[in-house]
Order: C-alpha cells, then structure tokens, then sequence
C-alpha cells in the first residue's frame, strides 16, 4: 500500500522546522499581506518541511466533504488526508464568490529579508502524499469558453501507478492512459505591500500562482521581497501539469516539500540577474525569467525584457545580441492561460555561456 503522509507522521529527522497545513497556518482563496502574522519564524539557510493541502476535493462544488468525495472514486477513508477533512470541516472565513480556490500554508517570516532582496526559496525534496489526483474544468475558465459542457463542472479522477498518473479516456472506462509524474508547487510567492490579502488566483510581482512547472525537485524561486521578513507561502500542490494548463487545472494532489529559504541582497541580485520586476527560476541547467500580463502578447514581451536583463547583468551581453540569442537559442514558455493573469517563463540554458569572455 501506498505511505499516506498525514499530519505529522514519517517526517525527516534532520530538518530543524515542520510546518503542518492547519486552519490556522494557511490561507484559503487568499494571499497574505503586510498585516499577516507569521506562522513561522526562521533564519537564512534554514530547512523547513512543510504540508500542503491541494483544494481539489474540497471544494463547494465537489461537496466540502473530501472522505465522500474522494470514496465516491475507491479512496478509503484512511487514504483521506485528515488536515484536508478538518480544512474543509472548519468554519474558515472564504467566500467561494469571491475568493480564490487555493490553499497555502504561511506565512513565514525570514530573519533578515528586507524589501529591494530577492528571497530564494530551494526545492529540496517533494513528497507525495497520497497516491491521486484530481483534474478539473469548472466556470467556464480554462482555454475553452465551450467547456464545460451543459450545467456542471467537470472533476476527473486520476491515479498514481508507480511513477506516473493515469487517467480514463472516458466515463467509467478503465485508467489506461499513462503520463509522467513531475511533482512542483503551482503557487510560492511573498506578500504583498498592501492592507488587502490578494485573490489566490491570478499571479504577479510577488509570486502566487504562477504554474511554472520547472519548479521541481532541485530549483529554486526568486521573488523581490515587498515587506520585511517577506512572509512567504507555499501551496496549489501540482503532481503533472502541461505547459499551458489550458483546462484550468493540472493532475492536482497534496504535497510535503522541504524548502530552505535565502536572501540575494539587492547589490547581488543586479548583478547576478539584472533588474526583475517579477519572479525568476533556476534549476540545474536553465535560468529563467517571467513575463506576466492579461494579454499573453504582452506577458511574452515582458519574458523578453527579463530575459535580455538577465544576460546583460550575468554574462555582459549587449541587448542586441542578447536579443538575436533568445531568438535563435531559447524556449519560451506558456506557463499558463488560465489565471486571469497569463505568465510566460523563458529557459535560458547555463551551459551556453561556459566559455563567454567578458
């Protein structure tokens, strides 16, 4: 049987700092702000383990009740995350009129960070914590304006077998469709300089939802920090999702990651990446830049301005061959259409530059 990773059990021994996803250490449909109290306090180069809970299964619409809804597809009641029941139990103040879907758990504080930085959040390890998923088309808002089709949201069920997801080519048929498996969180981000939480939907300067499924195991975000200590959350926990995320949601299930937070002064991080008004990512082999908007042409303008920043602060470039580079050497990608916000994530490849003389 697949390990069920409930609230504090089978946690890693040599973590300093766990962090549960509880009715008083996330937030529902909203992100936090300058107001927000932390929910945890640690110092740069510090590990946290933190839950969180994925709001596909309890969701109004799928009937707030994740043990009926998740047994109406074969799930036992103990395969149920228990934080997930009591989330969707507890009288948590959201309004589904006009707050977002996604759960988060912070904030949390970080010694040190002060507005100008840039707060590096590390993905060391993801852990899945129960073997499905859900994919889901509802409102009316995925790439689509057709679907759904008729009066109801449509949630498909999807299993875990063995390192990939499988799902029904359609109702009631046997999950014979196989795909990878490439766990990441859709949302991480910082809060905001403001009094009013934002909507948990769409993402911007400080984060949120941004669905940038190259956020594996082993990379990390960049986000400017607006408020001191920058109060950071993770969450929108994601086991697959393609570029785009055109149906509105991706294969969405609960996660345990462990993070390790940093601060990038803001001398430093001109330096290492020119001027970023939004996030950045860096795995193994790519950095890359972000461009968001409501227009997608604009949001891929925006990617571009990041990407040419980046090469002439990282490498020297001009902004001339830094443009004529992204147009014969990068990718840039749709990370998704759906957020009301649109975002577009350049991967501009490190090795490239190996034998650059500047």
């Amino acid at each position: 049987m697949t390990q069920i990773l409930q609230p504090g059990e089978h946690l890693p021994e040599d973590v300093p700092h766990y962090l549960p996803a509880e009715p008083d250490t996330v937030l529902w449909g909203r992100l936090p702000s300058r107001r927000d109290t932390p929910v945890l306090r640690v110092s740069p180069g510090e590990r946290v383990t933190v839950d969180t809970i994925s709001h596909e299964g309890i969701l109004e619409d799928q009937g707030r009740d994740p043990v009926a809804f998740f047994g109406s597809h074969g799930v036992a009641p103990e395969q149920v995350l228990t934080d997930a029941a009591a989330l969707a139990a507890s009288d948590w103040p959201r309004d589904p009129a006009a707050d977002g879907p996604h759960v988060n758990t912070g904030p949390i504080y970080v010694q040190g960070a002060q507005p100008g930085d840039l707060l590096k959040i590390s993905i060391l390890e993801l852990q899945r914590r129960v073997p499905y998923g859900v994919i889901s088309n509802r409102h009316g808002r995925g790439a689509l304006p057709e679907f759904p089709r008729g009066e109801h949201n449509v949630s498909i069920f999807a299993a875990v077998d063995g390192d990939q997801g499988a799902i029904a080519p359609s109702a009631g048929a046997p999950r014979s469709i196989r795909f990878p498996l490439e766990p990441f969180f859709g949302t991480m981000g910082v809060a905001v300089d403001d009094d009013v939480r934002p909507h948990s939907v769409p993402p911007g300067r400080h984060g949120g939802n941004i669905d940038i499924r190259m956020l594996t195991e082993g990379s990390a975000l960049y986000l400017p920090v607006q408020v001191p200590g920058a109060l950071a959350f993770l969450g929108d926990p994601h086991f697959a999702q393609g570029d785009g995320e055109v149906a509105l949601t991706a294969m969405e299930a609960s996660l345990r990651g462990t993070v390790q937070f940093d601060v990038v002064a803001r001398e430093d991080a001109l330096r290492e990446f020119g001027e970023q008004l939004g996030p950045l990512a860096e795995t193994a082999e790519h950095l890359i830049p972000t461009g968001m908007d409501e227009d997608l042409d604009t949001a891929v303008q925006n990617c571009v301005r990041h990407a040419i920043a980046l090469l002439q602060a990282r490498w020297g470039l001009d902004a001339e061959h830094a443009y004529a580079y992204l147009s014969a050497a990068t990718d840039f990608h749709i990370s998704q259409v759906v957020d009301l916000v649109k975002g577009v994530h350049a991967a501009v490849r490190k090795a490239d530059f190996r034998s650059i003389q500047i």
